[in-house]
Formats: C-alpha cells, structure tokens, sequence
C-alpha cells in the first residue's frame, strides 16, 4: 500500500525566533493565567467565557510588547546562571 506524501509544512527562517518565542509564551502563559484568575474571580457560570476572552485579550496586548522587550534579558541572565558546555 502506497501513502501519499503530504506536504511538508513551510516553517519560518531562524532570524524570526526572536520574535516568534514570545509571541508562542505570551499566547500560552496570559491564556493560562487569565483563565485561573477569571475562574477565581467570577467563577465558571454565565459570562464566564466572555469575561475569560476580554481578560485574555486585555492581558496578551500587554505581555506581548513586555516579553518582547524582557527575554533578551532573560536570556543573559540565565546565561549567568547555568553552565553551558
């Protein structure tokens, strides 16, 4: 039986890392966050989702700028850290 080969999926260039890594932590970790302190806040009943989705939205214009601006220093202090071989 013979499968067909799909398509190989198209990834960025290198040089876009810098960007894409806190695009990828911010969308996970105010995700996360925001839904624990939503259900924390208001609880898991009627408007949950909609007060979940503004506080994620609210959250993420802000902790994406932010990590864009922060990682670089955490890359050197971890570099200050730990041993690299």
């Amino acid at each position: 039986m013979n499968a067909t080969p799909r398509p190989r999926l198209r990834k960025l260039p290198a040089r876009h890392a810098r960007v894409v890594t806190p695009l990828l932590l911010s969308i996970l970790m105010t995700c996360v966050v925001s839904l624990v302190s939503t259900l924390t806040g208001v609880g898991g009943g009627p408007g949950f989702l909609a007060a979940w989705l503004e506080a994620w939205g609210v959250s993420w214009l802000i902790a994406f700028p932010v990590l864009l601006v922060v990682v670089p220093l955490v890359r050197r202090l971890t570099a200050l850290i730990v041993e690299t071989p």
